[in-house]
């Protein structure tokens, strides 16, 4: 099947999130997930009885067949849960919803994730996700990986470390004007940044995504049914996964320039990556984006992923284009992050960005970026397996 059938098959009509402070979830995950669920249903205009699709995020423990029972669905078409940690195949999910739809799988389709620190306990150490190799030598969290590989990138690579610190500041500065934010009434500056204590050299500690409890839901139908839905559907251009062979924090010593990508680029035997295979199903390129929302688990991967996607240049010239001023809705080169992102606004797994994607092709983001037709999500940096996906306005299709 051609990747360019997918082009405009299937939209998302319905959004919904919750988010708290990690720890102060008020309800199980099965609950929360009920909730956005329903919520993403109204928002969509559609009764929960006709989703017959359910796609997860790596390692969610609410099955599709148990909530689709919950919700007294009609009938079961399509359940899944995608590969991979660190965020990675977020993104995926949801062209795995428009794959089932595009194919005739599945005529409604929620992607969905939650968390709640109760249920499934924190995230910042994860011995189970490294080899021995990596433990051997104290190392178990994140960002202890990524800081490494950011490292590698700033001396290696060029990158300036002021192409981070913008990110962040860039994040923060939206979330003011977002009020469900966790950054929002805490503005950052320059000093406060530079002043945060170390968690792991580069990563000062407002590099470091937040940790939340919370949950989220997107419906997606088919093009057809969307425009009977709603005036203002995001429709899926385009979307990939994957990454280069052996491209895994599982396995990698030192591949080279690989280790300081973010995994977006090239296979192993030069044939397209992820990046490029978007950008050729899509039939647009990085000049085309209005507003990106990528994923931060810390600063330098989503750097990184930016550069990979042909957004940003790479070197010294990164920290030329990533200024605060370029990455700040309404008026930026490439707004980026526009609800605060991970880092200022919450984290359910970067899910949430996808609905801030969807929100800046409907025009309802607290921070619009005026006349956006195309909108990028991209999924987990430096992962295992990394994803993206590009949202557009009917105009575009």
């Amino acid at each position: 099947m051609s990747a360019n059938i997918m082009r405009g098959a299937a939209a998302v009509v319905g959004v919904a999130e919750q988010h708290y402070k990690r720890g102060e979830a008020p309800h199980s995950e099965k609950r929360m997930t009920l909730e956005v669920i329903l919520q993403a249903c109204a928002d969509a205009g559609i009764s929960p009885r006709e989703i017959d699709g359910f796609v997860s995020y790596a390692g969610g423990a609410n099955d599709g067949a148990i909530i689709g029972g919950a919700l007294l669905i009609d009938e079961l078409r399509w359940s899944n849960m995608m590969w991979g940690g660190g965020g990675g195949s977020v993104a995926a999910a949801i062209t795995n919803a428009a794959t089932a739809i595009a194919t005739g799988q599945a005529d409604c389709v929620v992607v969905y994730r939650a968390m709640s620190q109760a249920d499934t306990g924190r995230l910042g150490y994860a011995k189970y996700h490294y080899g021995s190799h990596f433990l051997a030598h104290g190392i178990g969290s994140p960002a202890q990986i990524c800081a490494m590989r950011t490292q590698r990138m700033l001396e290696h690579g060029g990158v300036p470390r002021t192409a981070m610190r913008s990110l962040v500041l860039a994040s923060y500065q939206h979330a003011q004007n977002n009020p469900t934010a966790q950054g929002y009434g805490r503005p950052l500056d320059e000093e406060a940044y530079q002043n945060s204590r170390l968690i792991a050299e580069p990563f000062h500690l407002f590099d470091c995504s937040r940790e939340s409890d919370g949950a989220v839901a997107l419906v997606l139908v088919s093009a057809e049914r969307a425009k009977t839905l709603r005036p203002d559907p995001a429709y899926l251009l385009a979307g990939a996964q994957g990454a280069p062979g052996g491209y895994s924090e599982l396995i990698d010593n030192d591949l080279g320039e690989q280790y300081m990508s973010a995994g977006f680029g090239p296979a192993n035997n030069g044939k397209p990556g992820v990046a490029e295979r978007l950008w050729s199903a899509a039939g647009l390129g990085p000049d085309d984006v209005d507003v990106v929302q990528v994923y931060e688990n810390f600063s330098g991967p989503a750097v990184a992923a930016l550069i990979d996607h042909g957004l940003c240049p790479p070197g010294e010239a990164a920290g030329t284009f990533m200024t605060v001023e370029n990455l700040t809705a309404p008026n930026g080169k490439l707004p980026v992050n526009t609800s605060g992102g991970n880092l200022a606004d919450s984290f359910i797994n970067g899910l949430n960005l996808a609905v801030e994607a969807v929100r800046q092709i409907r025009g309802t983001s607290t921070n619009p970026v005026d006349g956006a037709k195309t909108s990028l999500f991209i999924g987990g940096p430096m992962a295992p397996l990394v994803s993206s996906v590009l949202f557009g306005h009917e105009e575009t299709l």
